[in-house]
């Protein structure tokens, strides 16, 4: 099996939020279908999470018209409650999630591995908008 060296992605969003929500908001299925799109044209109808080593996730992303959809999913390799979340997608790629508390704050930092068919300025900028969007809505409910 080839090895490839792949690009790393980091994003970030410091979450007006302790910790504890942070968590819970971004791993409860429940919570997930809330957030899980970067743009308001798109939802996440369908969310599953088994948050353990060797736990899988899935989460489905759509368009609201029905035009598109897919599964985003994979298999924990990490999880350090409140910390440190890794996993590694169905395509092999890799990704770590860590959670930095600074008291009513949550610093969120996400690095993953680039796919071979965008451009690094759209997965950037696609990853974060999801993230922004978890963002707004733990910082709202």
């Amino acid at each position: 099996m080839e090895t490839k060296n792949r690009t790393a992605i980091t994003i970030e969003a410091t979450v007006k939020a302790p910790v504890e929500k942070v968590w819970e908001y971004f791993n409860g299925p429940e919570h997930i279908v809330n957030w899980a799109f970067a743009s308001e044209d798109w939802h996440a109808p369908k969310a599953t999470n088994d948050l353990r080593v060797d736990g899988q996730f899935s989460t489905t992303m759509a368009a609201k018209d029905g035009s598109f959809s897919f599964d985003f999913g994979g298999v924990y390799t990490a999880v350090i409650e409140h910390k440190l979340i890794e996993y590694t997608l169905g395509d092999g790629r890799k990704v770590k999630v860590t959670f930095t508390s600074q008291g009513n704050e949550t610093k969120v930092v996400e690095t993953f591995e680039a796919e071979d068919t965008h451009s690094i300025e759209m997965q950037r900028g696609g990853w974060q908008a999801i993230l922004d969007n978890f963002k707004k809505y733990t910082e709202t409910k």
